[in-house]
């Protein structure tokens, strides 16, 4: 079967090339959409609906707050005060 995904873990590349397709077949413009756009995308989304920074940083995988807000784009005060209301 010509395109599936198996079980098996995708590399980078391959993930590329799925995510390329894709977008491709909606009639997007794939060079538009990349990996990296969508997994901001993802996060700012979820950020912007929560507000909870912590959770972010964690599906991201930084290491460091502000390593997330750095990614996100938002003001450092405003991001740190908005973590400290949320607790994990």
């Amino acid at each position: 079967m010509e395109g599936a995904i198996t079980a098996s873990h995708l590399s980078t590349r391959q993930y590329s090339r799925v995510v390329e397709r894709r977008v491709s077949s909606i009639g997007l413009d794939p060079k538009r959409y990349d990996t990296h756009s969508m997994r901001r995308t993802k996060a700012a989304h979820i950020y912007k609906k929560t507000g909870n920074l912590r959770a972010v940083q964690l599906l991201l995988g930084h290491k460091k707050l502000e390593s997330t807000i750095q990614y996100l784009g938002i003001e450092v005060d405003d991001a740190l005060a908005i973590s400290e209301q949320v607790e994990l």
